[in-house]
């Protein structure tokens, strides 16, 4: 059932969920990069385990939505390039 609605999606509603996807995308950036200010200063003031561990939380998903993001950038330019040639 659900392989039916994947084939049927167009191409214009795609891209419609990939710019929302995106935006999600940089928020949690942003929301990760604020926490990770601030989790970092905290480390600074007293160094426990459990302030090292919320800096490793805030690098964990940064790294997953920076992973998405960069994925996405190098696809969409990978398809540029192979329409253009």
């Amino acid at each position: 059932m659900v392989e039916n609605i994947i084939r049927n999606t167009s191409k214009k509603t795609w891209y419609k969920w990939s710019i929302y996807i995106n935006v999600v995308l940089f928020f949690i950036v942003a929301l990760f990069t604020y926490y990770l200010v601030k989790d970092c200063l905290a480390v600074g003031c007293k160094a426990t385990q459990n302030e090292w561990l919320y800096v490793a939380r805030d690098l964990a998903f940064m790294g997953v939505a920076l992973a998405f993001i960069f994925f996405q950038f190098f696809r969409n330019i990978f398809v540029i390039m192979k329409r253009s040639l």
